[in-house]
């Protein structure tokens, strides 16, 4: 693990942060649950090239954002074996803690709404407009 990348740990697993991006002059913390740190960055054009990131949960809506965002290095205290695939092969470094097929939704009786919106992407760059649309949907 990098040290960037121990630093994200770190502070995720000390603080009450949901999501951790360290750059090499920057830390970006956050404590709002689900995609919406990571997609808020990308929807602003946040340059978040070489960032290393610790996130609780990573999906393939999560791993997509990331790969958009052109992250060196990700860390999930629970990641998806799709996010993990997705992640290695674009040459992302990874490690989680736990790692399972599928992530489930808030309730745990089904699966996460943003990861059905994430299936059938083949292109990160459509991933921000289909999970906009996704998260909209959800809040009415």
């Amino acid at each position: 693990m990098t040290n960037l990348l121990s630093r994200a740990v770190e502070l995720l697993h000390g603080g009450s942060y949901t999501c951790v991006l360290c750059g090499e002059t920057r830390v970006l913390t956050d404590t709002r649950r689900g995609i919406t740190p990571l997609l808020e960055r990308i929807e602003a054009g946040e340059d978040l090239r070489g960032f290393c990131v610790a996130d609780k949960i990573i999906g393939r809506a999560a791993a997509m954002l990331l790969i958009l965002g052109g992250v060196s290095a990700v860390h999930g205290d629970v990641m998806s074996a799709g996010a993990k695939a997705l992640l290695e092969s674009r040459g992302i470094t990874v490690s989680y803690d736990a790692l399972t097929e599928r992530i489930v939704n808030r309730k745990g009786d089904g699966p996460c709404p943003m990861e059905q919106a994430a299936a059938p992407l083949t292109d990160p760059a459509d991933a921000p407009r289909a999970l906009r649309a996704a998260l909209d949907r959800l809040q009415k």
